[in-house]
């Protein structure tokens, strides 16, 4: 799971980022909602971490923006203010969830985990292209009925072709569904995940094309 966490307090930044990481969570993490907006964008977070009181544009402004750009990540708020107003407008404002300071790290896990849970809950599902098969919420991937051990960028990869099936996938497109928010992907690097990808579904009854100047498609093999 990737979390991006948006706090400007430096001390609690360290804290939080201590207690996610041993939780076995990946995370990113920024100060400011401008930028925050910009990481959330690119869809790699499964979950947001925000603080209201952001220097500028404060975190309601941000969960509000993030809404009307039809963004559905989840949201914890994390906030100062103890007022039902504030909790019922950040709710209205499309927050998932709220904890109010001083929490304790027990219970922001707790929250992270349930959140989580009901997301992959609600986007819980599997993809398949003959031989293969992919659930996105558990984040497995069978081929033949055999387990197929991807690393994160093939699954990635693989995903992307799955879900464009039949149709070709633009080797730039593919390219932005592997990189991160604050790191592009080359196009010589998506030809080496190719080639890998491709290696692992070796006489499968499904491979990779490439189709020259434009990208890749899903193929099933005749048998």
């Amino acid at each position: 799971m990737r979390i991006l966490l948006v706090e400007d307090d430096e001390l609690l930044q360290r804290a939080l980022a201590a207690a996610l990481a041993e939780a076995g969570m990946e995370l990113d993490v920024l100060g400011a909602a401008e930028p925050a907006l910009d990481a959330l964008s690119h869809g790699m977070h499964d979950l947001a971490i925000v603080d209201i009181g952001l220097p500028g544009m404060d975190g309601l402004a941000l969960l509000r923006e993030l809404r009307r750009s039809g963004n559905k990540v989840p949201v914890l708020m994390l906030t100062a203010r103890d007022g039902l107003d504030d909790r019922v407008q950040g709710l209205n404002e499309g927050a998932d969830d709220y904890l109010i300071k001083p929490f304790l790290l027990p219970e922001l896990l707790a929250r992270v985990q349930a959140l989580i849970r009901r997301s992959q809950s609600a986007a819980s599902s599997r993809v398949e292209v003959g031989p293969l098969a992919m659930d996105i919420a558990s984040h497995e991937a069978e081929l033949a009925g055999q387990p197929l051990t991807l690393t994160g960028r093939e699954w990635d990869l693989l995903l992307a072709l799955v879900l464009a099936t039949p149709k070709v996938l633009a080797k730039r497109k593919l390219a932005d569904s592997l990189s991160r928010w604050d790191k592009e992907i080359t196009d010589n690097a998506i030809e080496i995940y190719v080639s890998r990808v491709r290696n692992k579904l070796a006489d499968s009854g499904v491979t990779i094309r490439t189709v020259r100047g434009i990208g890749y498609r899903l193929d099933l093999v005749p048998a």
